[in-house]
């Protein structure tokens, strides 16, 4: 290529169909690719390297406004300043663009998550709430221009009435925030940090306010089960089951024929399941493995608990409507504390093994590296001592269980 500047004409540029790099001098190229497509790129050099700049795609950006933008990145050049840089530092993005970009490329993260479909739009609802919701007075200012006293006005009114949603929904912002810094958009402390930041202007929670998934007494359940056995539904065998074994709503309605085995009365749930995204093995007592054998004689679907759809899991609300159609105010999920204070109050089990039926992790990280054993034969009696005293049978004849 020869030297000279404006070397290429109008007509050329919008006939140019032969795939290459065709300049136009002083460091401005129009490039050709298979397709057909064109675009404009700056090339300059620096050191030893020889960075290059999108100018933009023809027709779009003409050749008049490619020559003028080219020769604008050639000032900066010349004053010792790189092009690229000082358009990332110049680029000024509203809070709500910024979060959408997040929310593409984790969004993109979670889809990758094998088996776990459910979990990935969950995660996407909750964070389009959080960032799209009740984020709008901020959506539209220039992040950069964003201060904590916006950050406030977004908070402070779900930090009284909507705590939890409130604390999730600054993390997220917090999270914005960090990745406008690493894309250049915004200078400066994380407005929406919590530590020496936050902690110190939001009121602060009483842990008493917190609120708790309602659970019935342990001591109502074996009246509790005794009135749900009247009609043996699925939805009523459904929450029985979740009772006996402790699980959480999702684990129970989710679980399939494939996870049970009845020669070991065992319940496999893989980690793609698990909030913990740890395998976890529920040891099933005897009126629990009972459930599934009255289910498997009528099994149409790989769901031990089908729903009416073909080959769907029952709704999630099945088994709190059985609840709320008698007027009870405990949760499903309450049943896991009921679980957990009848442990503590009526065994002499350890805290490790009680925990562990509730696949809690406990300890640090380093007891975990070393504890990797689930107390199965001490988990196993334990479930049958509480499904015994669920079903109003009287543990007497179990040995009590000693850590």
């Amino acid at each position: 290529m020869g030297r000279g500047i404006h070397k290429l004409a109008a007509r050329t540029v919008d006939t140019l169909k032969i795939k290459g790099r065709y300049s136009d001098g002083a460091g401005l190229y129009l490039i050709v690719k298979n397709s057909g497509s064109k675009q404009w790129v700056y090339r300059w050099t620096e050191g030893k390297r020889r960075p290059e700049m999108g100018l933009g795609g023809y027709p779009k950006v003409s050749l008049r406004r490619a020559r003028q933008k080219a020769e604008a990145a050639r000032d900066l050049v010349s004053g010792g300043i790189n092009p690229i840089r000082h358009r990332r530092d110049n680029i000024i993005k509203t809070f709500g663009e910024a979060a959408d970009e997040l929310l593409i490329k984790l969004e993109a993260d979670w889809n990758k998550e094998k088996n776990r479909e459910a979990w990935a739009r969950k995660n996407k609802q909750q964070w389009n709430r959080s960032l799209v919701h009740y984020c709008k007075p901020i959506r539209s200012i220039p992040i950069r221009d964003i201060h904590t006293q916006d950050i406030l006005k977004v908070l402070e009114p779900l930090w009284e009435h909507k705590y939890e949603t409130g604390r999730k929904t600054r993390a997220r912002i917090e999270r914005v925030f960090g990745y406008a810094t690493a894309n250049g958009w915004y200078k400066g402390e994380n407005p929406a940090r919590w530590k020496h930041h936050l902690k110190d202007t939001l009121p602060k929670r009483d842990g008493n306010l917190v609120k708790h998934f309602e659970a019935m007494p342990y001591e109502d359940i074996p009246a509790f089960i005794q009135t749900i056995h009247d009609n043996n539904t699925v939805p009523k065998l459904a929450l029985e089951f979740t009772i006996l074994t402790a699980a959480r709503t999702g684990e129970a309605l989710g679980a399939t024929w494939s996870e049970i085995n009845l020669e070991s009365n065992l319940w496999t749930i893989p980690s793609h399941r698990m909030k913990s995204m740890r395998e976890h093995k529920v040891p099933l007592s005897n009126r629990a493995v009972e459930i599934i054998s009255q289910l498997k004689k009528l099994s149409t679907s790989n769901y031990i608990f089908p729903g009416q759809r073909p080959n769907k899991p029952l709704s999630n609300m099945s088994m709190a409507m059985v609840m709320r159609r008698m007027d009870l105010t405990a949760t499903v999920h309450g049943f896991r504390s009921s679980f957990r204070d009848w442990c503590g109050d009526k065994t002499n089990c350890s805290r490790e093994v009680a925990e562990a039926a509730l696949a809690h992790s406990v300890g640090n990280s380093v007891e975990q590296s070393y504890r990797r054993r689930d107390a199965l034969e001490k988990r196993q009696a334990l479930m049958q001592k509480w499904s015994n005293y669920c079903s109003g049978i009287k543990n007497d004849n179990i040995i009590p269980l000693r850590a």
